[in-house]
């Protein structure tokens, strides 16, 4: 074989060649140009290899920094999410949610499976949301609507001639302190019903003046009774204020821990103020005692006192054991539920108690300010 045959023979079994010796030309026997085309090729070649990896490294490096930033992207979204979520509370656009989804904050009555508003932490959009459906309708509307009832019949009852009371300053300070019990306690239960679900700070400082609001119709029911009841004995009716001022004051201690709002001790919660309620007991027996039970029936109003502690206990029972939803989960959700009907009999309740010192009001006045040697009626 010749020398040149061997020489295309050679170039031919190259893979990285694409032109024989053969095919090259060859300038005064220098190397020929297809020798130079291929160094080059492979020197590009090389080159694209570089940039390839140059260029997988900063891709890989991108993604290392892309990965680090995760948790940030992660909490810019989720701040984008909530600004979209207030945004659409604040324009009205939410929707009640099930139970399960709740906040623990928020998960107040097992049996109430729906209908429930979402976390909103805008004041408008919880006062807006007394117009809409959901498990607290009914408990802001049966005080709210209670609340204005005894604002104007305080109002009217405040600006009746003097001439109808013996005493016109003392009997309206203490039928006003009745008055101002009740209108405190269904204001701060319709305020804290409708800003409860706008974050867990403010559900807990509106929880406290509800339960405190309940403690003062308790006390302030009270005044008038007493006073009309021991008109003619102002010692015991003294000594009777300043017992139930004592309890009630520690119960709106007791009312003002963390835990006493938490479900758990919603039994505790009733017992407390039925425990209130019923330290007339002491008195309403001292009365009977003394003026008889007849007397206290027909003159002392005791058939509506008897009827106002029932309402209230019957409304402190189905609110502490959940009736009627826990027979009927899912089925109370919006109305009718223990709460609602709790709330009902407490207006109710109010009522009858203000209807019976009425009458006692009335006694009085027929009878005028004298009292028997006895002390009695």
């Amino acid at each position: 074989m010749s020398p040149r045959e061997k020489e295309e023979t050679a170039t031919s079994g190259s893979s990285t060649s694409h032109l024989s010796t053969a095919e090259c030309p060859s300038h005064n026997g220098s190397v020929p140009e297809c020798d130079e085309e291929r160094r080059i090729n492979e020197e590009d070649g090389r080159g694209r290899e570089g940039d390839e990896k140059e260029q997988e490294e900063d891709e890989r490096s991108s993604d290392e920094g892309f990965m680090g930033m995760t948790p940030l992207l992660q909490a810019h979204h989720a701040m984008e999410r909530m600004e979209e979520f207030v945004h659409k509370v604040w324009e009205g656009r939410w929707r009640v949610i099930p139970h399960d989804v709740l906040p623990d904050w928020l998960k107040d009555n097992d049996f109430l499976l729906h209908g429930h508003r979402p976390p909103m932490p805008s004041f408008r959009a919880c006062f807006k949301s007394i117009f809409r459906i959901h498990t607290e309708t009914g408990n802001i509307w049966t005080h709210l609507l209670g609340c204005l009832f005894f604002l104007c019949l305080g109002l009217m009852y405040m600006f009746r001639p003097n001439m109808s009371f013996v005493a016109p300053v003392q009997e309206k300070v203490v039928i006003g302190m009745f008055f101002l019990g009740a209108i405190l306690c269904l204001s701060f239960s319709w305020l804290f019903h409708t800003v409860y679900c706008h974050s867990e700070g403010v559900s807990r400082v509106f929880s406290k003046l509800d339960y405190s609001g309940i403690a003062f119709l308790i006390m302030g029911s009270f005044v008038p009774w007493l006073y009309y009841s021991f008109y003619c004995s102002p010692q015991p009716c003294f000594i009777y204020l300043i017992v139930v001022c004592i309890l009630g004051l520690a119960a709106i201690t007791v009312s003002q821990c963390d835990f006493f709002a938490t479900p758990q001790y919603r039994g505790v919660r009733a017992g407390v103020f039925v425990g209130l309620g019923l330290s007339g007991v002491v008195p309403t027996l001292h009365f009977v005692i003394s003026e008889g039970l007849i007397k206290a029936t027909t003159i002392g109003q005791m058939g509506w006192l008897l009827l106002m502690a029932t309402l209230y206990i019957t409304g402190a029972c189905l609110y502490a054991a959940r009736i009627p939803e826990r027979f009927f989960p899912g089925k109370c959700d919006i109305w009718f539920h223990s709460h609602q009907l709790f709330h009902i009999l407490v207006v109710a309740g109010a009522f009858v108690h203000f209807h019976g010192v009425s009458n006692l009001q009335e006694f009085r006045y027929t009878a005028g300010a004298g009292c028997a040697e006895d002390g009695t009626l």
